[in-house]
C-alpha cells in the first residue's frame, strides 16, 4: 500500500476525531469525514479549505450511506459510537445499533486489503485485582452496556484480522470539540469554576491519556501495521520516577490543586461509577512497539485551566 492513504473517519469530528482529523491531513493522508454532527459542532471548519479533506452528513446506521465511502477507502477509522455509560443508558437501542451493530454491519463490506484501526476503552476491564496491572492478556468483564458493546464491537474487529484495537485509558485535553464530562475534564473545570468537588469513590484508582497521544496512537499504528496488525493495545499513560500515571481520583484531585491552589474537594458517598472503573494498567505492550506519549497528566492540567477560561459547560458534554 501506498504511504499515503485515503482514510475513512467514521465519527469525525467529534472529540478524538477533531484532534486526529487535522493531524492525519498533516501526515500527508486523503481524509473523508462521515458524521451525524449530533452535536451540532463546527469543530472541523477550519479544514474546510484542505482539498484533501471531504465531509459527508450521515448516521452509521445507514450501511448504505457508509458503503461506497468505506469501498474507498485504504483505512477505517471507526470513531462513531455513544460514549459513556450514562448515554448508553439513556437509550441502550440507539447505543448497540450504533458501537456494535453498525461497525459488524462495516466489517462485513470491507475486504481483507483494506484496514481498521479502532478504539475502544479499558472500562471494559471493570475492577480490577489489587496490585496487579490489567493487561491485553487480562479478561475483559465491562460491567455497563457502553463496555459490553464496546468491548463486542472491538472483539469483531480482531476477527477482521487486517485491524488494530486501541483500550484507551480515561482521556484528558482539550479538543475544539470539548467534553467535559470525562474525569480529569470534569475536575479541572470543577476547580476553575466552583474551586470545589464532591467527591465518591475516591479510592477508585485509574490510568489516564492525553486526547494528542490518543491521535499519535493511531499515526503511529498506520506507519506500523504490519507488526501491530491483528493485536489489541492498552494506550494510557506508565509510572516514571518522575510521575505516576495510574491514580486514585484523590490523587488526581491533588495533582489539580497544586495549579489551582484554591481548590478543595470532599469525599463523600454521593454516588458510585456504573462502569466501577478501578484498576490499574500496563501499557508496555504498545511502548515495546516504540510508542511513548508525550503529555502528562500536569501538563494536561495547565492545558485545560487556560481552555476553560473561554468556555461555559452547557455547551460541552456527552450527557
Amino acid at each position: 500500500m501506498p504511504e499515503n492513504y485515503s482514510i475513512l473517519v467514521t465519527g469525525g469530528a467529534g472529540y478524538l476525531g477533531s484532534i486526529l482529523v487535522p493531524k492525519l491531513l498533516e501526515a500527508g493522508h486523503r481524509v473523508t469525514v462521515f458524521d451525524s454532527f449530533m452535536f451540532n459542532q463546527v469543530s472541523l471548519a477550519h479544514l474546510c479549505a484542505d482539498p484533501d479533506f471531504d465531509i459527508v452528513r450521515g448516521d452509521v446506521r445507514d450501511i448504505d450511506a457508509l458503503t461506497p465511502l468505506a469501498a474507498k477507502a485504504d483505512i477505517v477509522i471507526p470513531l462513531a459510537a455513544l460514549v459513556g455509560a450514562p448515554l448508553c443508558a439513556r437509550d441502550p437501542d440507539t447505543a448497540t445499533a450504533v458501537n456494535r451493530d453498525a461497525i459488524v454491519a462495516l466489517l462485513k463490506r470491507l475486504s481483507r486489503d483494506q484496514r481498521v484501526i479502532y478504539p475502544t476503552t479499558n472500562s471494559g476491564y471493570g475492577i480490577g485485582e489489587p496490585g496487579k496491572a490489567c493487561t491485553e492478556e487480562t479478561p475483559l468483564r465491562p460491567i455497563s452496556l457502553y463496555g459490553r458493546t464496546k468491548s463486542e464491537a472491538e472483539q469483531a474487529v480482531l476477527d477482521f484480522g487486517s485491524s488494530v484495537a486501541f483500550r484507551l485509558a480515561t482521556v484528558f485535553g482539550m479538543s475544539p470539540r470539548m467534553r467535559l464530562d470525562l474525569l480529569v475534564n470534569d475536575f479541572v473545570y470543577r476547580a476553575v469554576t466552583d474551586r470545589a468537588v464532591v467527591l465518591f469513590e475516591a479510592h477508585f484508582i485509574r490510568n489516564y491519556i492525553h486526547i494528542r497521544d490518543v491521535a499519535r496512537a493511531f499515526v503511529h499504528a498506520i506507519e506500523n501495521f504490519d507488526r501491530m496488525k491483528g493485536e489489541v493495545f492498552n494506550v494510557g499513560l506508565s509510572d516514571t520516577n518522575e510521575a505516576k500515571a495510574n491514580l486514585y481520583k484523590a490523587e488526581l484531585c491533588e495533582r489539580i490543586k497544586l495549579q489551582v491552589p484554591d481548590f478543595y474537594y470532599v469525599e463523600a458517598a454521593i454516588g458510585e461509577d456504573p462502569d466501577k472503573r478501578d484498576y490499574i494498567v500496563s501499557n508496555a505492550k504498545i511502548e515495546g512497539t516504540g510508542y511513548r506519549p508525550q503529555h502528562t497528566i500536569d501538563t494536561g492540567i495547565g492545558e485545560l485551566i487556560k481552555g476553560y477560561r473561554m468556555m461555559r459547560r452547557s455547551a460541552f458534554g456527552n450527557v
